[in-house]
């Protein structure tokens, strides 16, 4: 069912796009948004997962930078029948991340190294669980094509303030049409794309939680990730906030109209969900483990990931690029 609502939501936006450029240019202007649209889909395909890592001063990390991390995306791969992604790290003090690349033989995972310092391995591993669940239900793609065609409603009703269509019923809305069209055209893009954007997390987390085998450290990883992003500013984030969705928490600080449509549910509400689950799992702390991981159906043995003694996650005796 929510690939059904997905995929009708895509649908909606794609012909929302159509429909802004018909106000602008009638039914030509119909078929050129169809082609753009086409060909910024095909573009997104092949270059998402570069032009988003690029924006973001995203590094790639290996085993001799960063083995730890490498160890535990390895295993939370191999647990969810995944390819090994490629990961990176950003230098970045707010604890984020995201996954993208196209499908899941070009998948990347991002981590920031606010994440690697505040988090306990426990909760990094329920969140790396939760964006490995994105890249297992070709979520990155959907996404990245959503924010996509959203971002080129929003260029196009620009467009059609200077150049919007006249009262010749061949050509568009009229005048009227138009400017009604270009107001709302945006807003509703916004909607269906917090709508897709929103059903995709809580599937994420769901997924992700069994993955790690603790719906608890990812509850709470989600609950300290959302107090650092309020006070602590995303600056990569702040100057593409197209990208805010791919996140695993809202990057924007909420200052000025960040937060007036947001892409993602309510923490307290994914933070339920998961505690929820975990009454059902049967986890009453972390580092429990648990005889069989339902989401995949085989018996299995979950990793509690604790610290080493004496070094903090990300601060001392782990090389890399957070230091």
């Amino acid at each position: 069912m929510n690939y059904l609502r997905t995929a009708i939501l895509l649908a909606g936006l794609t012909a929302l796009f159509m429909a802004v450029g018909f106000a602008i240019g009638g039914e030509s202007g119909a078929v050129m948004a169809l082609l753009v649209a086409a060909g910024m889909n095909l573009f997104t395909y092949w270059n998402a997962d570069r032009i988003v890592l690029s924006l973001h001063g995203a590094q790639e990390v290996d085993e001799r930078s960063a083995p730890e991390l490498i160890a535990i995306v390895r295993d939370l791969s191999q647990r969810a029948g995944l390819p090994m992604p490629r990961v990176h790290v950003m230098n970045n003090p707010q604890p984020n991340a995201f996954a993208t690349g196209r499908n899941p033989a070009h998948a990347a995972v991002a981590v920031s190294t606010g994440l690697l310092n505040m988090l306990s391995r426990e909760e990094i591993a329920g969140v790396l669980a939760h964006e490995l669940a994105h890249v297992r239900n070709h979520d990155t793609l959907t996404m990245t094509i959503t924010a996509t065609i959203a971002g080129a409603i929003s260029m196009l009703a620009q467009f059609g303030l200077f150049f919007g269509g006249s009262r010749n019923n061949n050509n568009g809305f009229g005048i009227v049409g138009t400017l009604l069209m270009v107001i709302l055209a945006p807003l509703a893009a916004m909607l269906v794309q917090m709508a897709i954007s929103r059903t995709r997390e809580y599937a994420a987390d769901k997924m992700g939680a069994r993955m790690s085998g603790h719906p608890l450290a990812l509850a709470s990883a989600l609950a300290k990730i959302t107090r650092a992003a309020e006070t602590i500013e995303n600056d990569t984030a702040e100057r593409a906030p197209a990208t805010a969705h791919l996140f695993i928490v809202n990057p924007l600080t909420g200052r000025g109209m960040d937060n007036l449509f947001s892409t993602h549910p309510s923490t307290e509400n994914r933070i339920a969900a998961l505690q929820r689950l975990a009454q059902e799992m049967g986890e009453g702390r972390f580092g429990q483990d648990f005889s069989r991981d339902e989401s995949f159906g085989r018996r299995s043995s979950v990793p509690s990931y604790p610290p080493r003694p004496g070094s903090p996650w990300g601060q001392t005796g782990m090389r890399g690029p957070w230091g």
